[in-house]
This record gives C-alpha cells, sequence and structure tokens, in this order.
C-alpha cells in the first residue's frame, strides 16, 4: 500500500516522527516535513519522558501521553513498557476515571475509536468498516459506558475505558496495536448531568433496555463478528440488567469475554490462592463472604464456586460455603428482587436464629464469620475495624480484598486493614497501594488489577487460535498468576507486582494458550505453544519504511 506523507505523519500505526531516516524521508517525500535532526527512538524517549515529568497533575500527565499515543504508537507503548509501574494508574484506574467524566469537554480527536449509536443501528457495518481502514482486527473492546468502574453511567463518554483497556492490552502483553478497536455502543444515558450538558457527545435521550437494546448489540457482535473472522471480543463495564445475560447469548458461540464478570473473577481467585500459598491453608476449608452483589461482585462468587468444584466439592455442598451482602443485607432466597447471578448463592433465612437482623455487612460477617471478605460495593469505609477485629477472631488468617475504584470508593486502606488485624490480615486492594510498616515487617499489598491476567489472557486465546473462551482457559490463568507468589517472604503480596506486568502475562498467555490445545479448541495447528504465544507478541520498534509499501 502507497501512503502520502500526511498519512504517514498523522496514523500513529505508521508514524515515526524525528525517527524517519534521512533515506525514508527522501523515499517518502518526507523531506521538509520535519525538523533536519534523525532521532533514535531511544532519544525520543529521554525527550518525551523529561517533558512528562514536568507535568503537575494526573491528569495533566495523562492527557500529555494520549497525545503521544495519538501522534506514535511505538514510541507511546515503548515509553509505557519502560514505566508500566509509574504509568498504570496514570493510563488507567484511577486517573482515566477523570477523563470519563470530562470526556466531553476535554475531546480533541477520536482516538480510532468506532462510535455507533441505538438511533442508527443501519451504520454499523460501515462504521466499522472505516474504523478498521483494511487492518486486521484480531481484539475489540467494546463498552455502553452504562457501569464505568464504580462511578455509573457515562454513555459514549465510556469510550475511553475502550480506549485504556486495549492500551494496557499492548503495553502488558504485546497485542498488536494495528489489530485492535475500541467501541462503545451508544443506547442513551440515565445520567441527567450529561443530558442537560450542553458539550455532552452522546445521544441525549434516556437509556434504551429491553428488545431493542438486545437487536442493536446482536447487530453489532454479529457484524464484527462477520467482518473480523478471528476475533476476541471483550465487553467491558455493561451494567447490571444486561452484562450476564450478553455474556451468556455468547460466551458458547463465539470468543468473548466480559472483564467485569470473568476477569474480575480470575484475578480475585488469583489472589485468595496466592493468599493460600502464604497461610497453607486449603480452599475447600474457606468461608466466603461478597460485600456487593451486582455485576462485578457475583461475577467473582461464581468463579471462586467454580474453582470449589474443580477442587472436588460437591455443588450443593460447595453453596455452602458462599454468602452474598448487599444494600438489603445478607441475601435470602425469599427476596423478590434476587438478580439470576444472585440466586444460587442466596441464603435460607432457617439457617439463622436472627435473619431478620443480618440487615448490614457487620451483622452478616458476626452471624457467618467468614474467612475472606471481598468488596465490590463501591461504599467507601465500609471494611471497619470492628469488622476487621471480629474477622481476624475468628481465623488466623483473614483474608480481606476492598476491591472498588476508584479511590475515593474503597472498602477499606490496606495500613488500616494491616494494622486492625495485627498484622494477620492478607490484603489486596483494587487500586495501587503502597507498602505497609507494621510492627518491623514491611508488608507488600498486592493490587487485584485485571491488567495482571486479562492482557495475557487475551494474548494466549488469541495465539492458540481458540474458538471459545472456557472455564477450563480461564482457570489456567489464574493458577498460574497465583502460584507465582512467593510465601517464604515475610509481609510477601498475594499477587505478583504491576511493575513486572510483561513478563507475567507472557506466563498467563501461555497457560492459556496450553489449555485451549489441550481442550482442541485450536483452529489451527499448534506444534509449540509457547513459540505460538512469542510470534503473536508485537514489540514496540521502529521498522523500515518504504516507498510504495
Amino acid at each position: 500500500m502507497t501512503y502520502t506523507p500526511e498519512q504517514l505523519l498523522h496514523t500513529p500505526f505508521l508514524n515515526k516522527g524525528t525517527a524517519f531516516t534521512s533515506e525514508e524521508r527522501t523515499a517518502l517525500g518526507l523531506n521538509g516535513l520535519l525538523p533536519p535532526a534523525v532521532q533514535t527512538l531511544a532519544q525520543q524517549l529521554k525527550q518525551v519522558y523529561a517533558q512528562y515529568q514536568h507535568k503537575q497533575t494526573d491528569l495533566e500527565k495523562r492527557i500529555f501521553l494520549m497525545t503521544i499515543f495519538n501522534t506514535n504508537h511505538v514510541l507511546f507503548f515503548k515509553l509505557f513498557s519502560e514505566h508500566v509501574n509509574e504509568f498504570m494508574p496514570i493510563v488507567y484506574d484511577p486517573t482515566i476515571a477523570d477523563t470519563i467524566e470530562n470526556y466531553s469537554a476535554l475531546f480533541v480527536e477520536p482516538q480510532n475509536a468506532t462510535y455507533l449509536d441505538i438511533d442508527h443501528p443501519e451504520n454499523i457495518e460501515a462504521a466499522l468498516t472505516n474504523s478498521a481502514a483494511g487492518r486486521d482486527i484480531r481484539l475489540i473492546v467494546v463498552t455502553d459506558g452504562e457501569g464505568i468502574l464504580g462511578i455509573g453511567d457515562w454513555g459514549t463518554q465510556g469510550v475511553d475505558i475502550a480506549v485504556g483497556k486495549l492500551m494496557v492490552y499492548t503495553a502488558a502483553a504485546g497485542i498488536d496495536p494495528s489489530q485492535v478497536l475500541p467501541v462503545v455502543l451508544d443506547a442513551g444515558t440515565n445520567n441527567e448531568a450529561l443530558l442537560n450538558d450542553d458539550l455532552y457527545l452522546g445521544l441525549r435521550k434516556k437509556r434504551v433496555y429491553g428488545k431493542p437494546y438486545h437487536a442493536f448489540v446482536d447487530q453489532f457482535v454479529t457484524t464484527a463478528e462477520k467482518l473480523f473472522p478471528k476475533l476476541y471480543l471483550h465487553f467491558e463495564d455493561f451494567g447490571r440488567s444486561n452484562a450476564a445475560d450478553i455474556l451468556n447469548q455468547y460466551k458458547d458461540k463465539i470468543t468473548v469475554f466480559n472483564d467485569d464478570i470473568q476477569g474480575t473473577g480470575i484475578i480475585t481467585l488469583a489472589g485468595i490462592l496466592g493468599a493460600l500459598n502464604i497461610s497453607g491453608e486449603k480452599m475447600t476449608d474457606q468461608v466466603y463472604m461478597s460485600f456487593g452483589a451486582g455485576t462485578a461482585g457475583a461475577g467473582i462468587t461464581q468463579r471462586i464456586y467454580e474453582e470449589f468444584i474443580q477442587q472436588g466439592m460437591a455443588p450443593a455442598e460447595a453453596r455452602k460455603h458462599f454468602y452474598l451482602v448487599d444494600k438489603q443485607g445478607l441475601l435470602f432466597d425469599d427476596m423478590t428482587d434476587l438478580t439470576p447471578e444472585q440466586k444460587p448463592f442466596a441464603r435460607s433465612r432457617s439457617e439463622f436464629a436472627n435473619a431478620a437482623e443480618l440487615t448490614n455487612l457487620a451483622a452478616a460477617v458476626r452471624a457467618v464469620h467468614p474467612t475472606i471478605l471481598v468488596g465490590t460495593s463501591t461504599v467507601p469505609g465500609t471494611f471497619t475495624e470492628d469488622i476487621v477485629k471480629e474477622m481476624a477472631a475468628h481465623t488466623p488468617r483473614p483474608i480481606i480484598f476492598p476491591l472498588s475504584n476508584p479511590t475515593k470508593l474503597a472498602e477499606a486502606k490496606a495500613a488500616d486493614l494491616i494494622r486492625w488485624s495485627n498484622g494477620q490480615a492478607l490484603v489486596a486492594t483494587g487500586i495501587p497501594a503502597a507498602p505497609v510498616e507494621y510492627n518491623g515487617v514491611t508488608y507488600a499489598i498486592g493490587q487485584a488489577n485485571n491488567a495482571l491476567v486479562y492482557p495475557g489472557l487475551g494474548l494466549g486465546t488469541i495465539a492458540s487460535t481458540a474458538k471459545l473462551l472456557t472455564d477450563g482457559m480461564i482457570s489456567a490463568a489464574a493458577h498460574s498468576l497465583g502460584g507465582i507468589v512467593d510465601a517464604s517472604q515475610p509481609g510477601a503480596a498475594v499477587l505478583p507486582p504491576v511493575s513486572q506486568l510483561a513478563a507475567f502475562s507472557q506466563t498467563v498467555a501461555v497457560a492459556t494458550a496450553k489449555e485451549a490445545v489441550a481442550e482442541k479448541l485450536n483452529q489451527e495447528a499448534i506444534p509449540d505453544v509457547a513459540q505460538a504465544v512469542r510470534n503473536s507478541t508485537w514489540v514496540p520498534a521502529y521498522a523500515p519504511i518504504k516507498a510504495g509499501e
């Protein structure tokens, strides 16, 4: 394909900026369009990072990095790979919440995203075709913006979560950025602030539900599968009323993944496996309580329950180990507003002499004595000192994961959990947390960041040419990550550090691909799984460009 000078300088998949060589500048018609000096990628990295360090706030830093991303993908991802621990909270959570809330006001350019709206379903195929622009799309992250992080319904502005997820796929696992596409399905919004905002860039209508909504989603899925036959389709931040239904509709037919339901479940399972490596306890001896029983909370519970089954426990017996607590308190099977995902884990009132009193988390903890407490409630400060001490009184190493994010919505701070439990709690948080010094021990705090697992899971699935993403592949991914924890270190984290994201993503990818091949899901012959993963891993480096290519 022949590119014009304008295309080369304004397409981030192609642009090298000042790194175009003298020979390339002459052959490609770039002479005079760039300053005369020819820089190496290393020089560009030094220059850009120095500029980054002068930005004062996290939001300013993210906006600056997005400018680089929009200009030059190789430069952006090479920079990201060298500063992954520093950049993750800037590029993704928690700073991305600020850019989503201000997306319309800050809008400069579409960042190669596809914007689909429910009022114009006839445009879906053309929009996807235009966005792909001839690229071989292997991965789409799609959101409808209804359940963004812990901050709710942000309509079209939620597209930034799809852009951010795909950045992490590339930075962590080496998914080729020219083969990905962020998509937003705008079905309206119930966010009154957006509907009344003159700058809002999405549809100005109440969110559509029911048959018209599902027809819209199905038309998108069908069209995307037709246009991109090797597609891995990742659903992100759909609302509670739709997320599980959509996943269940497609998961046995095509290669699909829902990060909120499956990804959060995988990383939480990996964290629990890591915690049990430290405590020396068995999974099937644990009593699990989820505070927050929405899409994420119920999805995580289902994943942990499936692990009990895989470890040999009968389903009826396994369910006795699980308790869900939501805004109405402990969930009972006679409640009329339970979701399909909550019903299997709702308890009978006859199990408790004081069932009518179990209307809050503290009462539920006192009645149940959980050994594991996971928070997805987005209700800050709810893991109180009394609750933590109650847990610690009944189990020697309580596993406590306040996973809600961003920071302002977390159920507890890691330092408080360590202090209140006298250093016995095994903690993972949903947002980055600094190490905690307590009684002469430095406690490393694992971040239950889905980025530790979903990039590798996607890479392994794509590399193996798997026609489905199965529970077996998901379990293999979790075990590969949970087994990395060094239990011999005092204060060891229950999960590996985000700073080693790229290495762990390769571990997860190989484990996932091996399971796919073992289950005979690969559509092409894979004689060497590890080599197939390496072959599918993109490396941020400039390739020569010749005229006429």
